[in-house]
């Protein structure tokens, strides 16, 4: 996404599941309108259903896959930090980083947050005078009220609470994961040091985080390659060691197959667009 800003509504019918690894640089804020989902993010699996936001930061690995429910409604919007870079209030940023990112509303929230939605995704279809500082002032004051709203769950929920024992192991293996990715992993390895058999472990990765096990593995692998493609003059041989792979040729299929790119080739783009 090149704009600053984007919102869209979209309507889905019958069961339906993000078919690929997502990440991005912009923030996003995603609100259920109708239906029940299943969605990911960073290390917890949260179910959410009707009038529920959820937070995702830049960059943050998340994905949504189908609850058992068929259809349903949502309005996406996504941000870059520019967009709203006048407002100096950290707050703005609060929902990103808490611990829960996911925030229920009771009827009259709802009602006020699909208004303040709705009227943001009207003027963005529309042309007029002082259309941006609109769209800006709606975001922020919709960020705030989250924010604020989030501080206080916070503290009266300190601990999440999964949806079962199940989802609580799987964190627990996600949060291994994401810290240990540089590490030969096997699923025969991470089964064994988190006492599971690694056929059960790959069925409830699989139907917790909508990922396969090997796929996760790599998408962290690979978003952390991109990262230090972006960032550091590094030899790719030396950047696919860091992030895991003994083998050049290995991390080379994989990075094409999830970017569609090679790695000289990201960096390139990467440095181009950063010229302009």
């Amino acid at each position: 996404m090149k704009e600053p800003f984007y919102i869209h509504f979209n309507q889905v019918s019958g069961y339906h599941s993000m078919p690929s690894n997502h990440f991005h640089e912009p923030y996003e804020i995603y609100y259920l309108l109708a239906g029940e989902r299943n969605y990911f993010i960073k290390d917890h699996t949260y179910r959410i259903g009707k009038g529920d936001l959820v937070f995702i930061a830049k960059n943050e690995l998340h994905k949504t896959s189908d609850a058992g429910v068929p259809n349903h409604e949502r309005i996406l919007v996504n941000f870059n930090d520019y967009f709203v870079e006048r407002f100096a209030e950290p707050l703005l940023f609060e929902p990103f980083h808490g611990k829960i990112r996911r925030l229920r509303l009771n009827l009259p929230e709802r009602e006020w947050v699909e208004r303040v939605l709705f009227e943001m995704l009207q003027e963005e279809q529309e042309t007029f005078a002082g259309k941006t500082a609109s769209l800006q002032s709606r975001l922020v004051m919709l960020l705030l009220w989250c924010g604020r709203k989030l501080e206080r769950q916070a503290a009266e929920q300190d601990v999440y609470e999964h949806e079962s024992p199940a989802h609580k192991k799987i964190s627990e293996i996600v949060e291994f994961i994401n810290d240990s990715y540089e590490m030969p992993l096997s699923l025969d390895m991470v089964a064994k040091s988190h006492y599971i058999s690694a056929f059960h472990l790959s069925r409830m990765f699989k139907r917790v985080t909508g990922f396969s096990f090997v796929e996760y593995v790599n998408t962290v692998r690979v978003r952390e390659a991109q990262r230090l493609l972006k960032e550091t003059d590094w030899k790719v041989t030396r950047i696919a060691e860091t992030v895991g792979y003994e083998n050049i040729g290995h991390f080379g299929r994989v990075f094409k197959q999830m970017t569609k790119t090679n790695p000289l080739d990201y960096r390139k783009s990467v440095k181009r667009a950063g010229d302009r």
